[in-house]
C-alpha cells in the first residue's frame, strides 16, 4: 500500500509539474524591437556579411554586444561569446592554363572553371551533342575530352534562381557517368540558357569551394575530372577540330576565420537548467556581389538577418521570465559557404552535445503570405522527433495559428529546402530539431532583400511562434524523445 502511495504521488508530481509553469510572456517580443535590430544587422554598412571577411567579424561583434544587451551571458568558447573556427577556401588560381591546339582561351573570359581541382589534361576532343543516353552509351568515351552542348532536358526549372543553377545541373546531369566511363575531363558549350547565366556563375566559380577541418578542408586527391565551360560560338570549332586540349587547372587552399556567436539564458531548476533549448539561426549572407540596377550589397535581411533579429527578441523575453531549462542561442556562420558553422558548432558544441535537448532553427521568417508558414521536418522521412513537432504545433495553435504549408516538407520537392539549413548538422547528431521558415520568395539571395521588404508583422508572428515552442520545451519534466532511425527511414 504505501509503495502504492508513493508511485500515485510520483505520477501526481509529473503531472502538476508540467502543468503549472508560467504562460510565455509574448508581450516582451515587440515589433519596435524588432524593426530596430533588423535595419541595423542588415544595413549596407554592413557590406551583406559575406563569411570570412571581416564584415562577418564586425556583425558578428554587433551580435554579441546585442546578446548582452538582451540579457545574454557569454557561452561561446573562454568565457566569451565568440567561437572562432578556421573556414578553408580552395581557389581556382590564375596561373591555370586551357588552350586547344594553337588557340588560347582567356580565363574566366573565354572559359569557365566548373570543377576546383588540380589537373593536367593533353588528350582529343570528342564532340556528343547534348549527350543523350543512346550517344553516351555507344561513344568511346575512354582517354577523351568529351564536348556536350548544354541542355535543358531532364533538368526541373520550377526552382528559385535557376539562372545561377543551371550550369551546376548541367554538370550535374553528366559528370558521374563521364568519370566511370573513362572520360579525362568535360567541355560544356553554352547554349542560350548558359550565355544568360554566364554572368552570374562566373563570380560563384571564382570565389571557389569553402571548407572547414574535417570536411571539405582538402582539395580532393586523386583529382577530380575537370570540367570547362565555353560559349556558344566556340561550338562549330570544336565539332570540327582535331585537335588536342592542353589544360592544366591550378587551384589553391588558404584559410581565414570565421565565427559562431553563442550565448545563454539560464534556466531556473536545479536539475533541468544543466540541459538546453538551443535556438539556431546564421548570421551570414552574400557579400557584394554583381549588381542588379545599382544596387551589389546583398543584405540578406530575411535571409537571415530575419532570424538573429527573432533570436534577441527571444532571449530578452527569457530574460525578464527565465524557463527552468537553458536557453542556448547560437548565430552561426558561414552558412551560405555550406552550413559550416552549424556542422562546427555540432561537432564542437561549447555544452554537452547530451545535453541539448532540441534544436528550433529559423531561416527566412520575415516575408510571405502573413498567415502562412512552414515546419520543415515535421513530416516523414524528415521527421526525427514525434514530440518534438507536437511540441511545435501545439505553440502554434496557442500563438499565431499559420496555416501550414506542408508542401515544402516533401521530400519530391524540387527545392529540397530541408536540407539547406543549420538543423542538419543537428540531425545528423541524432539532436531533436525543426526548421521554421515562410520559405522562398523572388528576391531571395538579391540585393532586394533588404529591412524595407520585410512584413515585420509576420516576423512578429513567427518570433512568436519559435519563442512559444522553446518556452514548453523549457519547462516540461520530459525532453522530446528522438524518433528511432528504422522508423525515420519507413
Amino acid at each position: 500500500m504505501k509503495n502504492k502511495f508513493i508511485l500515485l504521488f510520483i505520477i501526481c508530481s509529473e503531472i502538476v509539474f508540467s502543468q503549472t509553469f508560467k504562460k510565455p510572456l509574448v508581450t516582451a517580443i515587440t515589433q519596435k524591437d524588432l524593426k530596430t535590430d533588423m535595419y541595423q544587422m542588415a544595413g549596407d554598412h554592413f557590406n551583406g556579411r559575406e563569411a570570412g571577411t571581416l564584415d562577418e567579424l564586425k556583425v558578428s561583434m554587433w551580435l554579441a554586444n546585442k546578446a548582452k544587451e538582451a540579457g545574454m551571458m557569454p557561452a561561446g568558447d573562454d568565457g566569451t561569446f565568440f567561437q572562432f573556427f578556421d573556414l578553408y577556401r580552395h581557389q581556382v588560381t590564375s596561373n591555370t592554363k586551357f588552350r586547344i591546339g594553337q588557340k588560347e582561351y582567356k580565363l574566366w573570359k573565354d572559359v569557365l572553371i566548373a570543377e576546383t581541382t588540380n589537373a593536367k589534361v593533353e588528350a582529343p576532343l570528342l564532340y556528343l551533342g547534348t549527350g543523350t543516353n543512346q550517344d553516351l552509351k555507344t561513344a568511346d568515351i575512354k582517354g577523351k575530352v568529351v564536348v556536350l552542348l548544354a541542355s535543358k532536358e531532364g533538368i526541373a526549372d520550377d526552382i528559385s534562381l535557376f539562372d545561377r543553377r543551371y550550369p551546376g545541373f548541367v554538370k550535374q546531369k553528366h559528370y558521374e557517368n563521364l568519370v566511370q566511363k573513362g572520360a579525362v575531363a568535360l567541355i560544356i558549350v553554352a547554349d542560350e540558357l548558359g550565355e544568360q547565366s554566364w554572368s552570374h556563375v562566373e563570380p560563384q566559380m571564382t570565389r571557389g569551394v569553402y571548407g572547414i577541418e574535417g570536411y571539405r578542408d582538402k582539395i580532393p586527391v586523386p583529382s577530380r575530372m575537370p570540367v570547362f565551360w565555353v560559349h556558344n560560338d566556340q561550338l562549330e570549332f570544336l565539332k570540327n577540330t582535331k585537335d588536342y586540349l592542353n589544360a592544366e587547372v591550378i587551384s589553391e587552399t588558404y584559410k581565414y576565420p570565421s565565427v559562431n556567436v553563442v550565448g545563454k539564458i539560464e534556466g531556473t531548476d536545479a536539475k533541468l537548467k544543466n540541459e538546453y533549448v538551443l535556438f539556431s539561426g546564421h548570421q551570414d549572407h552574400d557579400g557584394v556581389r554583381q549588381k542588379y540596377g545599382q544596387d551589389s550589397i546583398y543584405n540578406g535581411a530575411d535571409d537571415n538577418a530575419s532570424t538573429c533579429v527573432a533570436m534577441l527578441a527571444i532571449a530578452r523575453a527569457y530574460k525578464k521570465q527565465p524557463g527552468k531549462r537553458t536557453a542556448l542561442f547560437v548565430f552561426h556562420g558561414s552558412e551560405e559557404r555550406g552550413l559550416l558553422g552549424s556542422n562546427w558548432y555540432a561537432s564542437h558544441p561549447t555544452v554537452p552535445e547530451k545535453d541539448i535537448i532540441a534544436v528550433l532553427n529559423g531561416d527566412m521568417i520575415g516575408r510571405n503570405d502573413v498567415n502562412q508558414a512552414a515546419l520543415l521536418g515535421s513530416t516523414a522521412p524528415h521527421q526525427n522527433s514525434v514530440d518534438l513537432v507536437n511540441i511545435a504545433l501545439k505553440a502554434n495553435n496557442e500563438g499565431p495559428k499559420f496555416e501550414l504549408d506542408k508542401l515544402w516538407d516533401r521530400p519530391e520537392h524540387p527545392e529540397y529546402f530541408f536540407f539547406r539549413s543549420d538543423h542538419i548538422p543537428y540531425v545528423n547528431k541524432g539532436i531533436p530539431a525543426v526548421f521554421f521558415t515562410s520559405v522562398l520568395h523572388h528576391q531571395y539571395h538579391t540585393p532586394m532583400d533588404e529591412s524595407e521588404n520585410i512584413d515585420f508583422v509576420k516576423l512578429h508572428k513567427m518570433t512568436e511562434w519559435i519563442y512559444r515552442t522553446g518556452w514548453i520545451l523549457s519547462n516540461e519534466l520530459h525532453r522530446p524523445k528522438i524518433l528511432p532511425k528504422e522508423k525515420k527511414e519507413n
